[in-house]
């Protein structure tokens, strides 16, 4: 009985991981390859080549399979257009060719064209894949932080950091490549270089809303069903996002998103206790610098390089600084959370003023931080080049090496994230608009 059962699960699982169903899935939602003629789909539940065991990661070649007959059509900001008539759709349906979003000038993977049939659908989706990138992130924790709630911004770095070092990490250890092109068509290739299993963007785009919507309900005043319908809605659209990017499998988003409320689940209970030890501790610095440095050796150790490395050490690095800084702030008396007396919060009327108040401490904030972003990274890199021998003419080879990617990571984003939770804030108070 229980091997039954077990045999069934394992069948269960090769079938949500067959690559056809997110090519199926890309040409219902209307994305279509332009592979070459030559190549024949494979039948349903057939492996790939590299589908048993462990997977080798596959680069795409950025040339594979381009142009089969629509070099000619005109474009149109950017992209090719056609007015092809659509056979199963209206007369003049609009068909865009389009080339994979966000290049990945570290890898140098352009990936191929494709055409997009529904461009309603291809934009709702890249914004799915957008809320769990790096700029997503950047604009949304210092948003919540200086405007909404700073106490459920420093919790919600917390989990997105280790959240992102257990999916990376869980990758680099299974290491499965992503679903196979042709017939999977690639609309993104930025992470094409990493491992595939669990998929991170289902992770952090479940662990976040959920969280969020923990630590607000009851917290702040709004009805239950309005905050999990949010929490939900905004996880299935970027864990479907990653199948309509041809970046997942369906079993890869699935686990992800189950793999992303088991580490909620852990985490959630001791947060409270997580994020006063950060504050209060006399050891805390020591403690948040040696437990963040150390899990990213263990992750740099696990394998070759990839994207993911990077992705590890900008997640803790952020959390890292956000909890020093978090140290810094209780210790010189800045912070200024609201009292248990005065729970729960209510928004207060939406005025003028508060808006402009509001968008003016956003747009400097931000403005702050992409600035600091981009000054560390060229002294970072520039220093650490120097310093290890290595040539700074070649960023990109550069930054392939762990001793410069991982110190470069660390260092940069463990400045942002200070910055976000202590710096900018003093910023406010000197301008007057804290």
């Amino acid at each position: 009985m229980a091997s039954g059962a077990v045999n069934k699960f394992v069948e269960i699982c090769k079938y949500l991981q067959d690559p056809i169903h997110v090519a199926r899935f890309q040409r219902f939602c209307g994305v279509k390859g332009t592979f070459p003629e030559k190549w024949t789909q494979p039948v349903s539940g057939q492996p790939e080549p590299d589908c048993p065991g462990l997977r080798k990661r596959v680069q795409q070649s950025s040339n594979e399979g381009v142009g089969n007959g629509d070099a000619g059509v005109p474009q149109v900001n950017g992209k090719q257009e056609d007015d092809t008539v659509r056979p199963d759709g209206p007369a003049a349906a609009e068909i865009v060719r389009a080339k994979p979003l966000r290049r990945n000038s570290l890898t140098g993977d352009v990936g191929q064209e494709f055409l997009i049939h529904n461009k309603f659908l291809f934009y709702l989706f890249t914004f799915g894949t957008e809320l769990g990138n790096e700029m997503f992130f950047i604009v949304f924790f210092p948003f919540l932080f200086w405007n909404i709630d700073a106490l459920v911004s420093r919790r919600l770095i917390v989990v997105w950091a280790w959240n992102l070092f257990v999916g990376q990490s869980t990758k680099d250890m299974v290491r499965w490549s992503r679903p196979a092109s042709p017939p999977v068509v690639k609309v993104e290739v930025f992470y094409n270089s990493e491992y595939s299993m669990p998929s991170t963007h289902a992770m952090t785009g479940t662990a976040i809303p959920f969280c969020l919507f923990m630590l607000t309900y009851g917290r702040w005043q709004y009805p239950f069903l309005f905050g999990f319908g949010v929490a939900l809605s905004w996880s299935v659209l970027v864990c479907v996002s990653r199948v309509y990017m041809g970046m997942h499998s369906v079993l890869e988003v699935i686990t992800g998103f189950l793999y992303s409320l088991l580490v909620l689940a852990f985490f959630q209970p001791i947060l409270d206790k997580i994020d006063n030890y950060y504050m209060t501790d006399h050891y805390a610095p020591l403690v948040i610098i040696v437990s963040h440095v150390s899990l990213g050796l263990v992750a740099f150790s696990l394998d070759s390089w990839s994207t993911s490395r990077g992705d590890t050490a900008q997640g803790l690095g952020t959390g890292a600084g956000a909890a020093l800084a978090s140290h810094v702030n209780y210790q010189l008396g800045l912070l200024q959370d609201p009292p248990l007396s005065s729970l729960p919060l209510t928004l207060p009327p939406v005025t003028t003023g508060l808006v402009l108040r509001s968008l003016l401490r956003f747009a400097i904030g931000v403005a702050v931080l992409l600035a600091t972003r981009m000054v560390m990274k060229a002294v970072t890199v520039l220093f650490l080049c120097r310093l290890f021998g290595l040539p700074s003419d070649d960023v990109r080879q550069a930054r392939q090496q762990m001793k410069v990617e991982l110190p470069y990571r660390y260092i940069v984003y463990s400045v942002v994230g200070f910055s976000c939770v202590c710096f900018v804030p003093i910023l406010f108070w000197i301008l007057n608009l804290d």
